[in-house]
């Protein structure tokens, strides 16, 4: 029996219609599902970040109260707890790379907003603001080659911040309130996203900025008073702290140094 060629060809077309809506349906769940486990992982690696800000910026804020040896014994506390052999690790540095890991697959998979918000603008800054910073406190100062020398951890204190702001003014207040600034609006406005996600309410906005600046202004200040001490570095040990300045080339080219 002679079968009906526009029958065939109409049961091949619904039958691979059908197909590409199943292929489609699973390449969709597929996404949502990858989705919500990185929308997941974002959020539960936040607080520990959230944390290591706050012990980190608890030592700046002390010099209200105390100047740089205020500052230095919050310094040491602090590094009780972020830069043990063990605790470094696994409560920053895995924290940190999940966090950023997460945000940008979950941003390469979603489409760019038109608009970007306050949260995405300072995530991309801090992008750029920490890997500097960790750079020029952690990467440079470990040199072994003279005359660095192997800066050990006791010496990166307040007193090299402090020659930070004598030698390079400048820079110095743009990189340390820059990072300040947007670390704490991303974390202000990151921590509204977690609370709605745990109550169902953001957090009210101009308060979670208000707080957010005036942990910056409180950074400032403290810093300010630390500028204005006396600097005791003095001969090989500040040349040595002036050489980690030197090693990343902006401070050359803007402060000649």
């Amino acid at each position: 029996m002679e079968q009906n060629p526009n029958f065939l060809n109409s049961f091949d077309e619904k039958h691979n219609s059908g197909d590409q809506k199943r292929d489609t349906g699973s390449a969709g769940s597929m996404k949502r599902m990858t989705l919500k486990v990185l929308t997941q992982l974002q959020r539960v690696s936040a607080p520990f970040l959230s944390l290591f800000v706050a012990i980190h910026l608890a030592a700046p804020i002390a010099a209200n109260f105390g100047g740089s040896d205020a500052s230095n014994q919050m310094l040491l506390l602090g590094r009780e707890y972020y830069q043990g052999r063990l605790t470094e690790p696994t409560l920053l540095f895995i924290p940190l790379g999940i966090h950023v890991g997460s945000s940008l697959l979950r941003r390469a998979i979603l489409k760019p907003p038109k608009k970007p918000g306050l949260v995405t603008l300072t995530a991309y800054a801090s992008l750029v603001s920490v890997p500097i910073h960790f750079y020029i406190t952690r990467v440079i100062p470990s040199s072994p080659t003279p005359p660095i020398s192997s800066f050990s951890p006791s010496e990166l204190n307040y007193e090299f911040v402090k020659a930070g702001f004598t030698f390079l003014p400048l820079t110095s207040w743009v990189a340390y309130m820059g990072i300040v600034t947007v670390v704490l609006l991303h974390g202000a406005e990151g921590g509204s996203i977690i609370n709605r996600w745990l109550t169902g309410k953001p957090l009210n906005k101009r308060l979670r900025r208000g707080v957010a600046l005036l942990a910056a202004a409180a950074t400032a200040l403290g810093l300010y008073r630390i500028s204005q001490e006396p600097l005791l570095l003095r001969g090989a040990r500040l040349e040595r702290a002036l050489e980690i300045y030197r090693g990343f080339p902006p401070h050359r080219y803007l402060e000649g140094i």
